[in-house]
């Protein structure tokens, strides 16, 4: 009897865990698709499951939103590819760049609709808060020798962070228009201007 419970705790564990899945998944798919603000009934329908099943699932939205932001960060590591910084300041700028544009092309609807809700979201505040801290500390790491012998390192560390940024990409490739290529060629000669030592 006792390994019977055992074995419907478990199989009721496991429907909970995809129901869980299948409500993220929902989420994700919609935001990916354009609706940057989809409402719990549309994450249902997506999901496959009831409005009550995704409240009993979540109990609110900002806990919804941390598991989708779980997502977007599990989803922003794996395109990260690391960059060797024995290399050349050329080619350590020329690796992230590119990295850039992969991964802010990957988190651009996540980023398109946490400007609707960060004003009011905790969870989102937090992961924006925590997506500016990995690409600075990536940057700290890339071009340290750059940074280390520069005679105002922070200031230039926080100029690259702000070329680099997701608000720098979209003020590009939303608002004027211009594909991924021409953004991150704008992005690596902002980077090497800032990076390349001037003759004196």
């Amino acid at each position: 009897m006792r390994e019977f419970a055992s074995r419907q705790t478990d199989g009721r564990a496991r429907r909970s865990e995809r129901t869980r899945a299948a409500i993220v998944d929902a989420h994700v798919r919609l935001l990916r698709g354009g609706e940057l603000r989809p409402s719990a009934k549309q994450i249902a329908e997506e999901a496959g499951v009831s409005v009550r099943t995704l409240w009993g699932t979540f109990g609110d939205m900002e806990s919804l939103f941390a598991e989708t932001v779980d997502y977007w960060f599990a989803s922003d590591d794996a395109l990260a590819e690391p960059i060797d910084i024995d290399q050349s300041l050329d080619e350590r700028i020329a690796q992230f760049c590119k990295g850039r544009e992969r991964r802010l092309l990957n988190i651009a609807p996540a980023a398109r609709a946490a400007l609707l809700l960060e004003p009011v979201s905790p969870t989102l505040q937090s992961s924006r808060e925590g997506h500016i801290d990995r690409v600075r500390q990536e940057i700290a790491r890339v071009f340290a020798v750059e940074i280390d012998r520069s005679d105002d390192p922070d200031t230039l560390l926080d100029a690259l962070a702000v070329a680099t940024s997701w608000n720098a990409w979209s003020l590009l490739h939303d608002d004027h228009g211009r594909e991924a290529a021409a953004c991150r060629a704008a992005m690596e000669l902002t980077l090497r201007a800032l990076l390349t030592p001037t003759a004196e």
